[in-house]
């Protein structure tokens, strides 16, 4: 096993391939030669030089070619001096002890540490994934479900299967029934359906009825940036001309990029709004 890095968004498995390996490696070994941080919350130089290197230099019987392994989550948490102290301790001990760091950006791990790691990056997990695990845990839980309801706990889990669980467990606890309004009431995310029809009426050009729909959604609460990731999914995957598509993509993202620096005000959206009925109406002509 080389030094990892493992990079994805959250929710795909990382921390969890990596200790299926270490288990598979190790064997009756595993509580011994493994030791797991979470680097977000033990992130500091001391940590790598206390924790971390006492391990890697501690006497352990192994299976034959087999390394103690250090698993750390969310390195890209890890403060500079602590990624470069980590740095050392990988050269020197290398002999021993193997490193697996699991983070959702690589590009905040130093180079020297990435050039001494094979970096596995994780994709999103496709809704089919999601909907057969899904399945799984219904059938052997017994949680009452109709096909709406888990269509609708995979578009809030977006491609995290933590996400798509906890959704589930939270639904089913809440109401005993998992469909698509109560699924939507835990989550708590703008419906789709509303969302669908101010995509519809943008394509019309029609701006006053797209506002109002969106301003029904600023009313019941809903924040800007949870009303503009739904919309994004909701252009991505709805049926109309290429050249529009990509169009009202590309107005979404920096009305995206707008919000999350901070001006989530109700008149950026009804700027978005504005700018797609008048990519509608321009390609109408």
């Amino acid at each position: 096993m080389p030094n990892l890095i493992l990079s994805g968004p959250p929710g795909t498995g990382k921390t969890t391939s990596v200790q299926c390996l270490a288990h598979a490696l190790l064997g009756s070994s595993y509580k011994e030669c493994v030791l797991e941080l979470n680097a977000s919350d033990d992130r500091g130089i001391d940590v790598v030089r206390n924790k971390i290197k006492i391990f890697a230099k501690k006497k352990t019987i192994l299976p034959p070619g087999r390394h103690k392994i250090v698993i750390l989550d969310e390195a890209d948490s890890m403060t500079t001096g602590a990624q470069q102290a980590l740095r050392r301790t990988m050269e020197i001990h290398s002999n021993t002890t193997r490193f697996a760091l699991a983070c959702n950006q690589s590009t905040k791990v130093i180079e020297p540490i990435q050039s001494r790691c094979a970096i596995v990056r994780f994709m999103k997990l496709s809704d089919m994934d999601i909907l057969s695990r899904l399945m799984v845990v219904c059938k052997e839980e017994g949680v009452p479900n109709n096909p709406e309801g888990l269509e609708a706990v995979i578009f809030t889990a977006d491609g995290d299967m933590r996400q798509a669980l906890n959704n589930l467990q939270a639904t089913h606890f809440g109401f005993g029934f998992v469909n698509q309004k109560n699924v939507f009431r835990v989550c708590d995310q703008p419906h789709p359906t509303m969302v669908v029809q101010i995509v519809k009426c943008c394509l019309a050009a029609g701006f006053e009825d797209a506002h109002d729909e969106m301003m029904k959604l600023c009313d019941l609460g809903y924040s800007s940036v949870d009303i503009v990731s739904t919309l994004f999914r909701i252009v991505r995957n709805h049926d109309m001309h290429e050249f529009l598509k990509l169009e009202f993509i590309r107005e979404v993202g920096f009305c995206h990029m707008r919000v999350l620096d901070g001006c989530s005000s109700r008149l950026q959206l009804s700027g978005l709004l504005a700018k797609l009925c008048a990519i509608a109406l321009e390609a109408s002509k």
